[in-house]
Protein backbone atom coordinates (compact mmCIF):
# COMPACT_ATOMS: atom_id res chain seq x y z
CA UNK A 1 0.00 0.00 0.00
CA UNK A 2 1.37 3.37 -1.02
CA UNK A 3 2.28 5.67 1.88
CA UNK A 4 1.55 9.37 1.57
CA UNK A 5 3.39 12.09 3.41
CA UNK A 6 1.56 15.15 4.76
CA UNK A 7 2.87 17.51 2.07
CA UNK A 8 1.78 15.17 -0.75
CA UNK A 9 -1.70 14.86 0.74
CA UNK A 10 -2.14 18.63 0.97
CA UNK A 11 -0.71 19.32 -2.49
CA UNK A 12 -2.77 16.60 -4.19
CA UNK A 13 -5.97 17.71 -2.47
CA UNK A 14 -5.52 21.34 -3.50
CA UNK A 15 -4.60 20.34 -7.05
CA UNK A 16 -7.60 18.01 -7.42
CA UNK A 17 -10.14 20.44 -6.01
CA UNK A 18 -8.85 23.38 -8.03
CA UNK A 19 -8.12 21.76 -11.39
CA UNK A 20 -10.09 18.50 -11.60
CA UNK A 21 -13.33 18.57 -9.61
CA UNK A 22 -14.86 19.90 -6.41
CA UNK A 23 -18.06 18.08 -5.46
CA UNK A 24 -19.45 17.49 -1.97
CA UNK A 25 -22.03 14.71 -2.54
CA UNK A 26 -21.56 11.47 -0.61
CA UNK A 27 -23.16 8.06 -1.15
CA UNK A 28 -24.36 5.54 1.45
CA UNK A 29 -24.11 1.96 0.21
CA UNK A 30 -24.77 -0.07 3.36
CA UNK A 31 -22.50 -2.93 2.29
CA UNK A 32 -23.26 -6.22 4.10
CA UNK A 33 -21.29 -6.06 7.38
CA UNK A 34 -20.36 -9.74 7.44
CA UNK A 35 -19.72 -10.72 3.80
CA UNK A 36 -16.41 -9.90 2.18
CA UNK A 37 -14.41 -10.50 -0.99
CA UNK A 38 -12.98 -13.78 0.32
CA UNK A 39 -16.51 -15.03 0.97
CA UNK A 40 -17.51 -14.23 -2.62
CA UNK A 41 -14.41 -15.97 -3.96
CA UNK A 42 -15.06 -19.02 -1.78
CA UNK A 43 -18.64 -19.15 -3.07
CA UNK A 44 -17.48 -19.10 -6.71
CA UNK A 45 -14.68 -21.62 -6.19
CA UNK A 46 -17.03 -24.11 -4.55
CA UNK A 47 -19.92 -23.60 -6.97
CA UNK A 48 -17.85 -23.95 -10.15
CA UNK A 49 -15.15 -26.30 -8.81
CA UNK A 50 -12.40 -23.88 -9.79
CA UNK A 51 -8.79 -24.94 -9.25
CA UNK A 52 -6.58 -22.09 -10.54
CA UNK A 53 -6.58 -18.64 -8.89
CA UNK A 54 -4.63 -15.47 -9.73
CA UNK A 55 -4.48 -12.37 -7.55
CA UNK A 56 -3.06 -9.07 -8.80
CA UNK A 57 -2.01 -6.82 -5.92
CA UNK A 58 -1.59 -8.75 -2.67
CA UNK A 59 -0.36 -6.10 -0.20
CA UNK A 60 -0.07 -7.96 3.15
CA UNK A 61 -2.00 -11.05 1.96
CA UNK A 62 -5.24 -9.90 3.59
CA UNK A 63 -7.08 -11.80 0.85
CA UNK A 64 -4.47 -14.15 -0.59
CA UNK A 65 -3.97 -15.97 2.72
CA UNK A 66 -7.72 -16.69 2.97
CA UNK A 67 -8.27 -18.15 -0.50
CA UNK A 68 -8.70 -21.93 -0.37
CA UNK A 69 -8.00 -23.46 -3.77
CA UNK A 70 -5.71 -26.08 -5.32
CA UNK A 71 -3.42 -23.65 -7.20
CA UNK A 72 -2.99 -19.98 -6.36
CA UNK A 73 -0.70 -17.32 -7.76
CA UNK A 74 -0.26 -13.91 -6.14
CA UNK A 75 1.51 -11.08 -7.97
CA UNK A 76 2.80 -7.96 -6.23
CA UNK A 77 5.94 -5.89 -6.84
CA UNK A 78 6.47 -5.11 -3.14
CA UNK A 79 4.91 -7.62 -0.73
CA UNK A 80 2.54 -10.56 -0.38
CA UNK A 81 1.66 -13.28 -2.85
CA UNK A 82 4.33 -15.56 -4.30
CA UNK A 83 5.55 -13.66 -7.39
CA UNK A 84 7.46 -10.41 -7.00
CA UNK A 85 6.67 -8.56 -10.25
CA UNK A 86 4.47 -5.78 -11.54
CA UNK A 87 1.27 -6.95 -13.20
CA UNK A 88 2.57 -5.79 -16.59
CA UNK A 89 5.72 -7.87 -16.18
CA UNK A 90 3.74 -10.89 -15.06
CA UNK A 91 1.27 -10.79 -17.93
CA UNK A 92 4.04 -10.35 -20.52
CA UNK A 93 5.65 -13.60 -19.38
CA UNK A 94 2.66 -15.65 -18.24
CA UNK A 95 1.64 -18.77 -20.18
CA UNK A 96 -0.93 -20.13 -17.72
CA UNK A 97 -4.73 -19.96 -17.73
CA UNK A 98 -6.83 -19.25 -14.66
CA UNK A 99 -10.39 -19.96 -13.51
CA UNK A 100 -10.73 -16.94 -11.27
CA UNK A 101 -8.70 -13.72 -11.19
CA UNK A 102 -8.93 -11.02 -8.53
CA UNK A 103 -7.60 -7.55 -9.41
CA UNK A 104 -6.59 -5.25 -6.55
CA UNK A 105 -3.42 -3.59 -7.83
CA UNK A 106 -2.82 0.06 -8.69
CA UNK A 107 -6.25 1.72 -8.40
CA UNK A 108 -6.10 3.99 -11.45
CA UNK A 109 -8.33 3.81 -14.51
CA UNK A 110 -5.57 3.16 -17.05
CA UNK A 111 -3.83 0.44 -15.05
CA UNK A 112 -7.01 -1.31 -13.96
CA UNK A 113 -8.33 -1.39 -17.52
CA UNK A 114 -5.01 -2.85 -18.67
CA UNK A 115 -5.06 -5.44 -15.87
CA UNK A 116 -8.63 -6.45 -16.77
CA UNK A 117 -7.88 -6.89 -20.47
CA UNK A 118 -4.68 -8.82 -19.71
CA UNK A 119 -6.64 -11.01 -17.30
CA UNK A 120 -9.29 -11.74 -19.92
CA UNK A 121 -6.54 -12.99 -22.21
CA UNK A 122 -5.44 -15.64 -19.70
CA UNK A 123 -8.90 -16.56 -18.40
CA UNK A 124 -10.37 -20.00 -19.00
CA UNK A 125 -13.58 -20.06 -21.04
CA UNK A 126 -15.90 -20.35 -18.04
CA UNK A 127 -13.73 -18.25 -15.75
CA UNK A 128 -14.47 -15.02 -13.88
CA UNK A 129 -12.50 -11.81 -13.31
CA UNK A 130 -13.23 -9.89 -10.09
CA UNK A 131 -12.19 -6.27 -9.53
CA UNK A 132 -12.04 -4.69 -6.07
CA UNK A 133 -12.83 -1.08 -5.05
CA UNK A 134 -15.38 -0.27 -7.75
CA UNK A 135 -17.71 1.82 -5.57
CA UNK A 136 -16.19 4.95 -3.98
CA UNK A 137 -18.61 6.85 -1.75
CA UNK A 138 -17.07 10.31 -2.11
CA UNK A 139 -14.96 12.41 -4.42
CA UNK A 140 -11.94 12.16 -2.13
CA UNK A 141 -12.07 8.34 -2.09
CA UNK A 142 -11.63 8.23 -5.89
CA UNK A 143 -9.39 11.23 -6.52
CA UNK A 144 -6.30 10.70 -8.69
CA UNK A 145 -3.74 11.88 -7.64
CA UNK A 146 -4.51 10.36 -4.28
CA UNK A 147 -4.70 12.45 -1.12
CA UNK A 148 -6.12 10.13 1.56
CA UNK A 149 -5.25 6.68 2.89
CA UNK A 150 -8.74 5.16 2.58
CA UNK A 151 -8.88 5.11 -1.22
CA UNK A 152 -10.69 3.32 -4.04
CA UNK A 153 -9.11 5.30 -6.85
CA UNK A 154 -10.96 5.68 -10.15
CA UNK A 155 -11.35 1.92 -10.69
CA UNK A 156 -15.01 2.64 -11.44
CA UNK A 157 -14.05 4.29 -14.74
CA UNK A 158 -12.48 1.05 -16.00
CA UNK A 159 -15.71 -0.83 -15.27
CA UNK A 160 -17.82 1.87 -16.93
CA UNK A 161 -15.55 1.92 -19.98
CA UNK A 162 -15.58 -1.85 -20.47
CA UNK A 163 -19.35 -2.06 -20.00
CA UNK A 164 -19.43 -0.65 -23.53
CA UNK A 165 -17.64 -3.78 -24.82
CA UNK A 166 -19.89 -6.11 -26.81
CA UNK A 167 -18.07 -9.25 -25.66
CA UNK A 168 -17.78 -8.70 -21.91
CA UNK A 169 -20.67 -9.32 -19.51
CA UNK A 170 -20.14 -7.12 -16.44
CA UNK A 171 -21.94 -6.56 -13.17
CA UNK A 172 -20.86 -4.95 -9.90
CA UNK A 173 -21.76 -6.72 -6.67
CA UNK A 174 -22.62 -4.37 -3.80
CA UNK A 175 -20.29 -5.81 -1.16
CA UNK A 176 -16.86 -4.91 0.28
CA UNK A 177 -16.24 -1.57 -1.52
CA UNK A 178 -17.85 -2.89 -4.72
CA UNK A 179 -16.68 -5.98 -6.62
CA UNK A 180 -16.73 -5.86 -10.41
CA UNK A 181 -17.62 -9.25 -11.94
CA UNK A 182 -16.58 -9.93 -15.55
CA UNK A 183 -17.17 -12.92 -17.84
CA UNK A 184 -16.15 -13.57 -21.44
CA UNK A 185 -19.58 -13.66 -23.05
CA UNK A 186 -21.84 -11.42 -25.10
CA UNK A 187 -22.85 -8.27 -23.25
CA UNK A 188 -26.60 -8.45 -22.55
CA UNK A 189 -26.81 -4.78 -21.52
CA UNK A 190 -24.32 -2.59 -23.41
CA UNK A 191 -23.83 0.76 -21.69
CA UNK A 192 -24.42 3.84 -23.82
CA UNK A 193 -22.44 6.83 -22.56
CA UNK A 194 -23.21 10.43 -23.44
CA UNK A 195 -19.66 11.53 -22.55
CA UNK A 196 -16.19 10.37 -23.39
CA UNK A 197 -14.92 8.15 -20.55
CA UNK A 198 -12.09 10.56 -19.73
CA UNK A 199 -14.58 13.42 -19.34
CA UNK A 200 -16.60 11.63 -16.65
CA UNK A 201 -16.46 13.19 -13.19
CA UNK A 202 -17.42 11.86 -9.79
CA UNK A 203 -20.58 13.97 -10.05
CA UNK A 204 -21.61 11.84 -13.06
CA UNK A 205 -20.89 8.67 -11.10
CA UNK A 206 -22.84 9.98 -8.10
CA UNK A 207 -25.96 10.45 -10.21
CA UNK A 208 -25.65 7.33 -12.38
CA UNK A 209 -23.58 4.69 -10.57
CA UNK A 210 -26.30 1.99 -10.52
CA UNK A 211 -26.69 2.22 -14.29
CA UNK A 212 -22.98 2.77 -14.99
CA UNK A 213 -21.80 -0.22 -12.97
CA UNK A 214 -24.86 -2.46 -13.38
CA UNK A 215 -25.04 -2.83 -9.61
CA UNK A 216 -26.61 -5.93 -8.06
CA UNK A 217 -26.91 -6.92 -4.42
CA UNK A 218 -25.62 -10.23 -3.08
CA UNK A 219 -28.91 -12.10 -3.54
CA UNK A 220 -29.18 -10.93 -7.15
CA UNK A 221 -25.56 -11.89 -7.76
CA UNK A 222 -26.13 -15.43 -6.47
CA UNK A 223 -29.07 -15.83 -8.86
CA UNK A 224 -26.90 -14.71 -11.78
CA UNK A 225 -23.73 -16.64 -10.88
Amino acid sequence: MERLNKISKIFNKIYYNLFVENFKGKLEYNFPPNYFRWDLIDYLINKYKYSDYLEIGCDQDQLFSKVRIKNKTGVDPISGGNIRKTSDEFFRENKNKFDIIFIDGLHTYNQVKKDILNSINCLKDEGIVLVHDCMPDSLSKQAVPRYRMSWNGDVWKAIVDLRQNEYLEIYTCKIDQGIGVIKKKRNSSILKLEKNIKDLKFKDYYKNYVKYLRVVDLKEFQKLF
